[in-house]
């Protein structure tokens, strides 16, 4: 198996992109009792990264992936492990924790 080095986007860099059209796939692989009690990315898809594998058919071939976790050391991994399976794949840099540090909105 070949390493695939994923991008990171920053938080104010997916904030554009979810403005835009294309909007990117928010792939949110946190456990949900996280997501409950931190919130989410506003229209973000939830599969914990336990259950990736066998949910891998839910993603989109041709669309842009940004996953995201708490801290973004999971995302990274899921992000590598999507460009390995051909995704275009990216982690959002920081996770969560970036993305409210800077004040960008949180759904409940």
């Amino acid at each position: 198996m070949r390493f695939v080095q994923p991008p990171q986007i920053e938080p104010a860099t997916l904030s554009e992109k979810l403005s835009a059209d294309p909007r990117p796939l928010v792939l949110d692989v946190r456990q949900p009792q996280e997501v409950q009690a931190d919130g989410r990315v506003a229209d973000s898809l939830l599969i914990p990264m336990n259950e990736l594998p066998a949910r891998i058919g839910e993603l989109p071939r041709d669309r842009e992936i940004v996953a995201i976790c708490k801290r973004g050391q999971r995302s990274w991994n899921v992000a590598q492990w999507l460009r390995q399976q051909g995704y275009d794949a990216s982690s959002l840099s920081g996770g969560l924790d970036a993305w409210t540090a800077r004040g960008l909105p949180v759904a409940r």
